[in-house]
């Protein structure tokens, strides 16, 4: 046997062993998991929050009667890297390709859900798992996420919205289940991701006054419209959850069952998903485990992904089998077994991190930032301000001639919004907005979120936050070697070289400064 081969094979007898005895350990109740992640939605996107154009009846449920994290975060304001960030508890430096956008995930980054399969769960996803990427190519005999199971598809209120049921399919999942078997399942709805119906939830009734826009974007009826139709599909992302949460009543399984809902970045607008500001990394976080987690709290304890990962292994009795790979997060069981209201342990920091997005430069580079949240400031820093934070301003066709100006901006998923900031890109008022979000951006950032939650006002070169600037810079650098991100210990230059397994756009190399 080839030695590479052998010690798979003996990685993979460890796994089981390792997972299998600490199930045991952890009696014969052990508790069910159900993952319900979002495609795209930002933190105040809730009824729990307040906001008044949209309804989401299962997540304030689940809030209500658990514990609502008022700052979690995403690993990414990405999907594909922050989704593999939550499988793996791995920062997303750490994981090599599975760390950016549309690449592969290899192999040797064992998944939460395959400890959890090894230790006796049965393993589901319904809609979408991790990616998009090329899990296949990285000889993984499934989806990270889980082992599908749709099949049961409806008729969706409006374009765009995925035909999958996805509570019929958790249905099925649970009926197909041995007796008394645990289960973990990946409820991933594709919403509310763009495509929308445009004017789909001004007509379901929402009311454009009900829509305020954030305050990195222009406050106009197509904006609004445009946050209606995004507040449309997170309601049938709820509406589902909702379905599954009567399945497990109805199968006694409730109580026994640890309920995470959350998302894997923020909302589709400019300036939020793909961009590590607030409102593209931090996400709704509610988490429900009947009497085990006593509810109707708030916590505003910062909390990241890889803690989830963390918290799902401790709440199994399941251990990561690899101590040259571990998870990089720290359970937040503490908190959830607690009766505490408010702020617990002040020490928490969250870190997110983007490299490559989409589509949006020339020679498919990246735009690589990272960022460190603790409870009152968000600091970024930017490794490339040299290039353009949400793509480069235009594209070539086909041919090599260039499209028409602010025909880039790959970075920035399509839409009203967009199509609004760019018709007023000359706009004396309204054309600062398109700056915002397209501007090339300095090597640091520093936001107060308690005074600037739109993170509007940057505090880098301000006295005033010196100390504080360097105090967070200084955490990130240390983390960030300690940990071994290729960015600081030799250039990063590696994220360039990463296959994208989408297609590539062409765009004009950029003019080198020669000063």
């Amino acid at each position: 046997m080839k030695p590479h081969l052998f010690c798979s094979a003996l990685f993979t007898t460890l796994l089981a062993l390792l997972s299998v005895s600490a199930a045991a350990a952890a009696g014969s109740r052990r508790p069910n998991v159900l993952l319900a992640i979002a495609d795209d939605q930002s933190f105040p996107l809730t009824s729990f929050a307040g906001y008044k154009a949209v309804n989401t009846p299962a997540f304030d449920r689940v809030a209500r009667e658990g514990v609502y994290f008022k700052n979690g975060f995403a690993g990414s304001p990405g999907c594909s890297p922050s989704r593999a960030a939550l499988l793996t508890g791995r920062h997303d430096w750490q994981i090599e390709e599975a760390g950016t956008h549309a690449s592969s995930f290899p192999k040797r980054y064992i998944v939460f859900p395959d400890i959890l399969e090894q230790a006796g769960y049965r393993v589901g996803l319904s809609g979408k798992g991790w990616g998009p990427g090329n899990w296949k190519i990285s000889e993984r005999p499934r989806n990270p996420a889980g082992n599908e199971a749709d099949g049961h598809t409806l008729t969706p209120p409006a374009r765009g919205i995925s035909n999958k049921d996805y509570a019929a399919n958790f249905k099925g999942f649970l009926a197909r289940r041995a007796k008394d078997q645990p289960f973990y399942f990946w409820y991933g709805g594709h919403e509310p991701h763009r495509g929308y119906e445009k004017g789909s939830g001004l007509r379901s009734g929402k009311k454009l006054e009900d829509a305020v826009p954030p305050p990195f974007l222009p406050d106009s009826p197509e904006v609004r419209s445009d946050i209606l139709d995004a507040c449309l599909e997170i309601e049938w992302f709820d509406r589902h959850l909702g379905l599954m949460i009567k399945a497990l009543e109805e199968a006694g399984e409730l109580e026994n069952t640890l309920i995470i809902v959350t998302a894997d970045n923020g909302m589709p607008f400019p300036r939020a998903k793909a961009n590590a500001y607030e409102h593209g990394i931090h996400v709704p976080l509610a988490i429900r485990w009947g009497a085990k987690v006593p509810g109707g709290r708030q916590i505003e304890d910062v909390v990241g992904f890889v803690d989830l990962t963390a918290t799902i292994l401790e709440a199994t009795g399941t251990k990561h089998p690899n101590p040259s790979l571990p998870p990089s997060g720290r359970s937040i069981m503490n908190i959830l077994t607690s009766r505490q209201q408010g702020l617990v342990d002040a020490t928490r920091v969250a870190y997110s991190s983007r490299e490559r997005h989409s589509s949006a430069r020339f020679d498919n580079w990246t735009y690589p930032q990272r960022a460190l949240r603790k409870s009152q400031y968000l600091y970024i820093r930017n490794f490339r301000p040299d290039r353009w934070p949400a793509g480069d301003p235009v594209v070539l066709k086909d041919d090599g001639t260039p499209e028409s100006p602010h025909s880039g901006y790959k970075d920035i998923d399509g839409g009203p919004t967009l199509d609004f900031l760019i018709a007023k890109a000359d706009d004396p008022k309204l054309g600062r907005f398109l700056q915002l979000a397209v501007a090339k951006r300095p090597v640091e950032e520093l936001f107060d979120i308690k005074a600037d939650p739109g993170c509007l006002k940057n505090l880098a070169a301000d006295p005033k936050h010196a100390a504080a600037k360097a105090k967070l810079a200084q955490q990130l650098e240390t983390t960030l070697r300690q940990t071994g991100d290729r960015r600081v210990l030799d250039g990063g230059d590696i994220w360039e070289t990463y296959p994208r397994y989408s297609p590539i756009r062409k765009f004009p190399k950029p003019v080198l400064n020669r000063e």
